[in-house]
Formats: structure tokens, sequence, C-alpha cells
């Protein structure tokens, strides 16, 4: 039962520390860049590129993370669990920033029917779906230090990686979508 609460109590102050750090980054960023509001307000958002190359970076820290756990490197293991971690913080908090400017650039007039309202909606659901899987991978990284993992066991691990790849392509059609509505406009 003590290894239980300990766990729940390690998972708890993780999550806590990588939902304060992405609202801090999210936060940070719209007191320093001032809006400047576009002529086209559909245009592709420059901070949706850094958020989709700490995507990939997590990605490939999965992938590298499962292939560790495999063949028993749990120092590496859990090394590129942390930084999938920090990388997922990262897009996150970008990724909240780049929402917000997106959705302040729309007209009053397109909100119920534009291209942009949807492109907002659908990139707002893909965020909750990835604070999911952030929250998953904290609970993978949190067992990995517990030594849940080996090259026997590494189910969870897999899974995670699946749904943050899922959530990758996922935003990769969500890009498409943002891509032909500025350039439609």
């Amino acid at each position: 039962m003590r290894r239980r609460s300990q766990f729940a109590l390690r998972f708890f102050l993780v999550s806590i520390i990588v939902l304060i750090g992405a609202g801090g980054l999210s936060l940070t960023l719209h007191s320093f860049i001032p809006v400047r509001f576009e002529e086209n307000p559909n245009k592709y958002p420059r901070s949706f590129i850094g958020s989709t190359l700490l995507l990939i970076v997590g990605s490939v820290c999965l992938s590298r993370a499962t292939e560790y756990v495999k063949r028993e490197r749990q120092k590496l293991f859990r090394r590129h669990l942390v930084l999938a971690m920090i990388s997922g913080m990262l897009f996150v908090g970008l990724q909240s920033f780049a929402l917000r400017r997106f959705i302040s650039q729309q007209p009053t007039e397109d909100v119920q029917t534009g291209a942009g309202a949807f492109v907002a909606v659908m990139a707002s659901l893909h965020a909750m779906h990835f604070v999911v899987a952030l929250l998953f991978l904290v609970f993978i990284t949190v067992n990995s230090f517990a030594d849940r993992y080996d090259h026997e066991y590494y189910w969870g691990v897999t899974v995670c990686s699946w749904f943050w790849h899922a959530l990758g392509i996922v935003w990769c059609a969500i890009i498409g979508v943002i891509a032909t509505s500025s350039w439609t406009n």
C-alpha cells in the first residue's frame, strides 16, 4: 500500500511540474511576444512549426526509449523518456501559445462558419488529447524509475509510443487543413 501511495505522489508531483512548466512557457511567450493582426487570419502560425518539431523530437525519443528497454539499456531508456516528456511539455506550452494567437486572429463574423474556426476546434481537441498523452508519458516515466519495465515487459511503453505517434499523424492532418485554408484565402 505504501508503494502505491508513493507512486501516486510522484505521479502527481511530476504531472504538476510538467503542466505548470507548459503553462508557464505559454504565459511567458504571451507576455513577451506582441500580437500582430494579419490580413489573412488563417495564416499558418510560425509557432506551429516549432511545436511540430517538438512533436517529432518526442516521437523519436519514444521510439528510441522503446528500443532501449527491449535491449535492457535502462539508463538510456529513462533518459529518452525524460527527453520525450520535456519535449511534450514544451509542445503543450508552445501549442497553447500558438492556438491562442490563432484563435485571436479570427474575424468575429467568420467564427461560426470560417475555416479558421474548424481548424481552431480541431487543434483544441488535439491539444486536449495530447495533454492526456503527456500524462500517460508521465505515468510511464515514473514507472520506469521504479524499475517496472524491462526486456520482458514493456507493453505500456509501446502503447504510449503508439498513442504519441497517432497524435502526430492527426497533427499532420490538422496542419494540412491549416495550410489549405491559408492558401485559399
